[in-house]
């Protein structure tokens, strides 16, 4: 379940009948997380960009055992996962991807994709049918 902060973020008393409705679907949620017996087979895994949000029922112990905590990547990694993500575009000259890299402090995986994809607009924008390395500096 990804992005289960946006049913599983902290209950309060008041709000609007949206508000309601996400709670009431947050309590579901967790009577179906208590109905998994201890020895089954069904694991549940669920993500968040922000974990100091959700319920405290919903990390109970018995319900979600474990926090695997995954840090944002580091420069060699952007680097890794830019030349992954560009492999399909057509370039035009070398790139320095340690200096586009550089203007990427704390993004993530998806960061990083996008990255490439506002280069390929940029050069489409451009005309071209190929990237340059300014259109990643710009991206």
């Amino acid at each position: 379940m990804d992005e289960i902060d946006a049913i599983g973020g902290k209950r309060f008393g008041q709000g609007t009948s949206a508000d309601r409705e996400i709670q009431r679907t947050l309590m579901e949620l967790l009577n179906q997380l208590d109905g998994f017996d201890d020895l089954g087979r069904v694991k549940i895994i669920m993500a968040t960009n922000r974990p100091d949000t959700l319920d405290p029922a919903l990390l109970r112990p018995g319900r979600l055992d474990r926090k695997v905590e995954i840090p944002l990547p580091n420069e060699q990694a952007r680097v890794d996962i830019l030349r992954i993500h560009s492999e399909r575009i057509t370039k035009h000259g070398d790139i320095d991807w340690e200096a586009v890299v550089k203007l990427t402090d704390s993004f993530n995986g998806a960061d990083m994709r996008n990255v490439c994809t506002e280069a390929g607009m940029f050069a489409i924008r451009a005309e071209r049918d190929y990237v340059v390395e300014e259109d990643f500096m710009k991206a």
